[in-house]
């Protein structure tokens, strides 16, 4: 159920009682000067609890003798074969362990040892586990709005998603929601932008994309499925027969790191880019809210920081393994190809169809729809002055190549 008064304290999280004192919307000037004042306080509090983290796991020996003594069980949405996903979780249980001096220690599990990886939701908020690591995405069915936590077509990249989280009232907006669930969600992993997928045969443009049988789920499934493609829902564990036997025809899954392990190479041919349904899928840090409410204020603020630890590092583990397994999968003879531009033009305009008409019916998706939405515009007019000219520059002028013409002069 929805809780009626929440007090922020340090970087968004919740204690009982009180009132929201985060960053007001955006407006006139009285605004903009409260804003400032807020984001002031933010760095303050930032600087202030993560000195309070260090002191704690300095302090620890002295602290273990008289402190309180908390064991959980924290369980993540993904095996262990995937160590990056997987591996932030562990991450996590160990940074907290350190920060605490002991005292408060999580044990990570893998999918399946406690609930199904798709079950850890459901598992947080009936106090089956304290803790999990997942993706809000995959709850969509309970409700659309949980999509904005992780990644919808055609949104926010990594950089952009933690600006909205972080600074743009994502945060607030997601714990909104995620109050409804008796969770208390904190941003804890990246992936990047993801690739688009394994084909088995070649897209020339949108008509190839008709009766494609495509192993995709959620928003992107419905998406996809208005440009003529069927969504196809097929377990993990059965994509790499299932592409074999010719079953389907795609599959969708992360990106070269994760999608090497699983051999699609040996069945496809063609590997397309980009994953325009996940510019920046953002993986989230639940914590069952009651459980929450009973930790003393060192220990929520050792969960904020060591998810915001984690946060950061997966995004910057996936950048450095990503690429040496891309130059593996090319060797092998797949052709890596972008998406023909027909296809993707056709698929934005359907996944905003899509969310005009959620938004229509549900308030709390119109809601957190219409702060997203000119964020990402406001982030897009950003990005197009300073980035896309530096990163188009620097990616098409390698080194040892010719110098660009001068612009002829009238």
């Amino acid at each position: 159920m929805r809780g009626d008064s929440d007090k922020r304290n340090d970087r968004g999280t919740v204690a009982s009682g009180g009132q929201d004192d985060r960053v007001p919307a955006a407006g006139g000037a009285a605004d903009h000067a409260a804003t400032a004042s807020a984001l002031r306080h933010r760095r303050r509090a930032f600087l202030q609890g993560a000195a309070a983290s260090a002191t704690a796991a300095v302090a620890a020996p002295a602290i273990a003798q008289s402190g309180p003594s908390v064991r959980w069980r924290l369980q993540s949405s993904f095996p262990k074969s995937l160590d990056t996903l997987f591996g932030a979780a562990q991450m996590f249980c160990e940074r907290i362990d350190r920060l605490t001096g002991g005292r408060f220690q999580i044990r990570p599990f893998a999918a399946g040892e406690i609930v199904g990886g798709l079950q850890v939701l459901d598992a947080v908020q009936n106090g089956t586990i304290e803790m999990g690591h997942t993706a809000s995405y995959y709850y969509i069915g309970r409700n659309r709005s949980l999509a904005f936590d992780t990644a919808v077509p055609f949104g926010l990249n990594a950089r952009q998603q933690n600006a909205w989280m972080y600074y743009g009232g994502g945060l607030e907006l997601m714990r909104e929601v995620m109050r409804e669930f008796n969770v208390m969600n904190f941003p804890a992993g990246n992936t990047g932008t993801q690739m688009g997928g394994w084909f088995r045969r070649e897209i020339r443009g949108l008509k190839d994309m008709q009766g494609l049988r495509f192993r995709i789920r959620g928003l992107a499934g419905e998406m996809l499925s208005r440009i003529g493609v069927l969504p196809q829902v097929i377990a993990p564990a059965d994509i790499y027969s299932s592409l074999e036997r010719g079953t389907i025809d795609a599959t969708e899954f992360v990106g070269p790191y994760d999608d090497e392990k699983l051999g699609f190479a040996k069945v496809t041919k063609f590997y397309y880019y980009p994953g325009f349904w996940e510019g920046g899928a953002q993986l989230s840090m639940y914590v069952g809210l009651k459980e929450w409410e009973k930790l003393p204020r060192e220990f929520q603020q050792a969960i904020d920081v060591a998810s915001a630890e984690i946060n950061v590092n997966m995004l910057a583990e996936y950048d450095a393994k990503n690429p040496p397994a891309l130059a593996r999968i090319q060797k092998t003879g797949v052709q890596v190809r972008p998406f023909p531009p027909d296809v993707m033009a056709a698929a934005q305009k359907a996944a905003f169809q899509i969310y005009d008409e959620e938004a229509a019916k549900n308030p709390s998706f119109a809601k957190i729809y219409v702060n997203w939405r000119a964020f990402r515009e406001a982030q897009h007019n950003w990005h197009r002055t300073a980035d896309l000219t530096f990163d188009n520059f620097v990616l098409t002028n390698p080194l040892g190549a010719p110098a660009p013409a001068a612009p002829a002069r009238k």
